[in-house]
Formats: structure tokens, sequence, C-alpha cells
């Protein structure tokens, strides 16, 4: 995920899915005991796998403002 910082990424994925919809889709504890942003930043900072799908799950939701409209 170049130029996108996970910050930015997790805000809008919970902005998105909230926490619930997050858990659902990324099944990590971060996103269901006491979740927050600064806690799962901390975790997927850690956790390579954890961070792969969550960066996954971004892209697959967000595509779309990133691809050209036109080639």
């Amino acid at each position: 995920m170049h130029g996108v910082k996970l910050q930015t990424i997790m805000e809008n994925l919970e902005e998105q899915y909230g926490w619930e919809g997050l858990a659902y889709r990324i099944n990590i504890n971060c996103f269901k005991s006491d979740p927050s942003i600064k806690s799962s930043l901390k975790f997927l900072r850690r956790t390579p796998w954890a961070r792969d799908k969550v960066e996954r799950l971004y892209i697959k939701t967000f595509h779309k403002k990133y691809r050209p409209e036109s080639y």
C-alpha cells in the first residue's frame, strides 16, 4: 500500500463497516474486544499477516477511488 498510511486505512474501514463489520470480515480480536484505532494500529504494526488482510480489504472496498476512470 504505497502512499497510504495504516491509520488512514483503519479510519476509512472503521467508518465504512464499523467494528462489528470489521470483526465479521477479518476475524481478529483487536476488532472484537474493546476495539479502538490506537489498539488496532499497535497490533497490526506487529502482525504482518493481519495487516495484509486489512490492506486487502481496503483495496477490495475502495479500489475504484485509486483506479483511473479512463485508460
